[in-house]
């Protein structure tokens, strides 16, 4: 059943010959070997930052490694064995979790950092494997293939996991117990248990009996509900003054750790604390919002359990428990990782919209997920609480039954560009998508891809007599090719108040709202091209951080030499002040000039697909001012400009290279492949012998049809080339 399923994901995606043709020679030899490779890189990958994530741990200075654990040794042992556990506050955990802890003596504490980290990477790496094997089914063979070391890279590089390592948290192990019991070889019985121990370590997890009980396993619920009572009155039995404590005192966690209101808590509790709210009003909207979540997220979770999505059921009763525990740290936000799993969208360029969404939203800081807006800060601020609350009530997550679960509306691609160099493109097994990007998908990895831009910028080298000597290094070559017209030319534009004034506003301004603008353009009203010019735009942005991180140059304006600041002025070289942009950038990042570059890339865009000819005049005379503006305000050397230029052409040639897309595409997209035709046909409800394509008709056309001018069609085949004309405008 999963070989068949993958065969038809393969064809669906354009990546299978016609079926009335049958693979080329070689070809499915050429898919395995390509599948192995990356099955290779993948696990690689998944290594790597195992073994990076328990160094970054054990590196630390014992003082600050585990720090939390730390805190729960005490002089005869771990845990304060003498004392109580909430005497200070750090420990947040039950009663019960202390028990477990218990058992780790003094003998244990030389090496208990080592022995805790590799534990914990070995509990991660087997919720990585159990995840994978819960996938709804069936599934693909390729997709079972790279989801356990997709799994385990996810898990490895996710905030919660990061700070599980880092504090010597507890919190993935009632996540595993509750994971394992959507395994098929799971029992009811053991399902009870493996619930009822991990509520007793993180009591809202007893939101999972309830979904048991609402699912039709009720003994299940109830032996998960008794063992959560058992285990609670063993470690009530063992330390009847900390059980009082946690659940009388601080009534089942409640005050114990950092402040409610901090921005660690991730609960509605928390967010109502921020925003201002206290005492009974605070209590009673607490009460209303965690009533309304909890049902609607446990019957979501039922629906999709019926479903046979328990994994995804899972992640959702996991959200729910998220939200309405009072407090909701982050080492136990791992359940909205989970929700990735979930399907969402009829098309099949929608499905990758909420899997990043989460995955950003569970690995990156705010800072990274959004700008340092007011408005956006504060969405950025509770990112893990509003993707837990999409997660639980808002997400239309796909059924098993949809006629879209596996089948989602097809993309429309092209084969791969042909070339005059016989090893052009180098990705041959890449398809060119024909369609206008999910612009969701595509905000989210512009955003990613500045933050990772800016913070690579500014932390590339900035050591200043290095970037000061290889500013004279470029005076020097200048010198000898003529071009040293920076001092000459600054001087004008610094004696010159309106042209002062008007390269500093173009200089702050243009650099950003032009490539963006244009981009936007391009995305509403050419689709097409926007792809095409994309591409060159990130690869020149790449080989941009490249040269700023080995080649550290100082601007003019910082060298000492005359250079007039146009717009801040004398600077003490020393310790710079430019205002916000001290901070944010890096001032010794000068080569090569990405003013210029982006400028450039501009004006060959627009040179190309303006409609007029004072556009096109205007498009090549852009990068020309640039650089006249970049240099008349000392933040660049000419050979700074030449630079940008050069990594402009690179990015172009390099998307030569590896599509073999060179000029721009036709918005009028080419040919679909034979089998992205039969896709589309089978999408619309028609017969595959019917869908003509621009070149050609498919070899299953009936033989009369195939001598027939475009007058004589049938009424069929006419709708049927409509509609595949139609489905190729782009």
């Amino acid at each position: 059943m999963g070989e068949r399923h993958g065969v038809a994901n393969v064809e669906r995606s354009g990546l299978g010959r016609s079926p009335d043709t049958g693979p080329a020679p070689g070809a499915v030899g050429a898919r395995t070997s390509r599948t192995r490779m990356g099955l290779v890189a993948l696990w690689l990958l998944a290594g790597v930052l195992a073994v990076r994530q328990a160094a970054a741990v054990l590196r630390l200075p014992p003082d600050e490694r585990l720090t939390d654990l730390e805190t729960w040794i005490g002089d005869q042992g771990v845990l304060h064995v003498s004392g109580s556990l909430y005497d200070g506050d750090s420990f947040t955990g039950t009663p019960f979790s202390g028990l477990v802890l218990k058992p780790l003596t003094r003998a244990a504490e030389q090496s208990l950092g080592v022995a805790w980290t590799f534990g914990t990477l070995l509990l991660v790496v087997v919720l990585g494997l159990v995840v994978a094997r819960s996938l709804p089914g069936p599934v693909s063979r390729r997709t079972s293939l790279i989801a356990a070391p997709l799994a385990i890279s996810l898990l490895v590089l996710s905030l919660p996991v990061r700070n599980t390592f880092t504090l010597g948290q507890t919190s993935i192990i009632p996540v595993l117990l509750v994971v394992l019991t959507v395994l098929p070889s799971t029992s009811g019985r053991q399902a009870g248990v493996l619930i009822g121990v991990a509520a007793a370590l993180q009591p809202a997890l007893l939101l999972f009996a309830v979904v048991l009980w609402l699912i039709g396993r009720r003994r299940a619920a109830a032996l998960a509900g008794a063992t959560f009572a058992a285990c609670t009155a063993l470690a009530w039995a063992a330390m009847p003054h900390d059980s009082w404590t946690y659940w009388g005192h601080h009534i089942g966690g409640f005050g114990l750790g950092a402040p409610a209101d901090s921005l660690a808590n991730q609960s509605l509790h928390g967010l109502l604390l921020r925003i201002g709210l206290e005492g009974p009003m605070e209590l009673a909207l607490l009460t209303v919002l965690a009533v309304a979540v909890a049902v609607i997220g446990l019957r979501r979770a039922v629906r999709y359990a019926r479903d046979g999505q328990l994994l995804l059921a899972a992640a959702i009763t996991g959200s729910v428990a998220l939200a309405v525990s009072p407090t909701s740290w982050l080492h136990q936000q791992l359940w909205i990782l989970l929700a990735a799993v979930g399907r969402v969208g009829r098309r099949g360029s929608d499905r990758l919209v909420w899997p990043v969404l989460v995955v950003l939203a569970m690995s990156l800081n705010r800072t990274a997920l959004l700008p340092d807006i007011e408005i956006l800060g504060h969405i950025g601020y509770n990112a893990p609480l509003l993707a837990a609350l999409a997660a639980a009530c808002l997400v239309p997550f796909l059924s098993r039954t949809s006629p879209r679960w596996d089948d989602p509306e097809p993309t429309p691609v092209a084969e791969p560009a042909r070339s005059r160099f016989a090893w052009v493109p180098l990705l041959r097994f890449l398809k060119r998508p024909l369609s206008r990007p999910n612009l969701m998908l595509e905000l989210m990895l512009i955003r990613v891809g500045y933050f990772a831009y800016s913070w690579i910028r500014g932390h590339a080298p900035d050591e200043r007599s290095v970037a000061e000597g290889h500013g004279d290094q470029v005076l020097t070559l200048e010198g000898w090719l003529h071009i040293d017209i920076e001092h000459w030319f600054n001087a004008i534009v610094a004696d010159t108040g309106w042209l002062r004034d008007f390269m500093n506003w173009y200089y702050s301004t243009f650099h950003f709202l032009i490539p963006l603008s244009l981009l936007g353009w391009l995305y509403l009203r050419r689709p097409a091209t926007y792809r095409w010019a994309r591409t060159p735009l990130a690869f020149a942005t790449l080989l941009a951080l490249v040269g700023f991180w080995l080649y550290p140059l100082a601007p003019p304006r910082l060298m000492g030499l005359g250079y007039v600041d146009t717009a801040h002025g004398p600077q003490d070289l020393n310790n710079p002040d430019f205002g916000a942009l001290t901070k944010l950038s890096n001032q010794y990042a000068a080569m090569p000039s990405l003013h210029v570059g982006w400028s450039l890339w501009c004006g060959v865009v627009i040179a190309i697909v303006a409609p007029y000819v004072w556009a096109k005049v205007l498009g090549i005379l852009y990068p020309l001012l640039t650089t006249a503006v970049i240099v008349g305000t000392a933040n660049h050397y000419v050979l700074d400009a030449i630079g940008g230029a050069v990594i402009v052409t690179a990015g172009f040639a390099l998307q030569y290279v590896f599509l073999g897309v060179g000029g721009r595409p036709h918005e009028e997209a080419p040919p679909l492949s034979a089998t992205m035709g039969a896709a589309v046909a089978r999408a619309r409800g028609l017969v595959p012998g019917l869908v003509r394509q621009r070149g050609g008709q498919h070899d299953d056309a009936e033989p009369g049809e195939k001598g027939r001018s475009g007058g004589g069609e049938s009424p069929e085949k006419g709708a049927g080339a409509r509609v595949e004309r139609h489905d190729q405008r782009v």
